[in-house]
């Protein structure tokens, strides 16, 4: 669901929080070293030693680490900060927060599609398949109520009715729209 930018935006902000400029420094040739790494290994002149990774999507996550990286030294350098502070990084801020809200409306997206499959599971689709006879009859039927015989059967077998016998009928009815 992240890009390769949210990813790396996320693991920056929470590993630079409290970090000193020296500090930054290290992650921003750190982040390069990995990215020159992760792209000859996408060439195919090395061997991955991460865990089961697309190699592509690796190489494009350090890209963008070490952007982002380069990105928080850059801001504390002309800011003039001593430490790194997610709170008081207004850019880093925003997209955390857009961060939030898209996870938010994917989990309650997915929150509704279970709830649809669930009443859905209470839901029959069936084919049937009718004589001659009873075809004929149903096909009159709908023609007359001005309906789609599919939609007749519908309506007989939501009026079913089951005996303490077990039989099975439908009490008289006027198929409607």
């Amino acid at each position: 669901m992240w890009s390769a930018q949210d990813v790396a935006r996320d693991q920056v902000r929470c590993q630079a929080n409290g970090l000193d400029a020296a500090a930054v420094a290290e992650k921003v040739a750190e982040a390069a070293v990995r990215e020159r790494e992760t792209a000859e290994q996408l060439r195919g002149n090395g061997s991955f030693y991460e865990f089961e990774m697309d190699r592509e999507r690796l190489a494009v996550v350090w890209l963008a680490k070490h952007a982002e990286w380069r990105r928080v030294r850059d801001l504390m350098a002309a800011l003039g900060w001593g430490v790194y502070e997610p709170e008081q990084d207004i850019q880093g801020s925003v997209w955390a927060r857009e961060r939030e809200e898209r996870l938010a409306g994917a989990l309650a997206a997915q929150a509704a599609s279970g709830e649809r499959g669930r009443e859905g599971a209470d839901e029959l689709r069936a084919e049937v398949w009718l004589s001659v006879a009873s075809s004929r009859l149903v096909r009159a039927v709908a023609y007359r109520a001005g309906l789609p015989p599919s939609q007749v059967l519908a309506q007989l077998a939501e009026r079913i009715v089951i005996g303490e016998d077990g039989t099975v009928s439908v009490p008289p009815f006027t198929p409607s729209q």
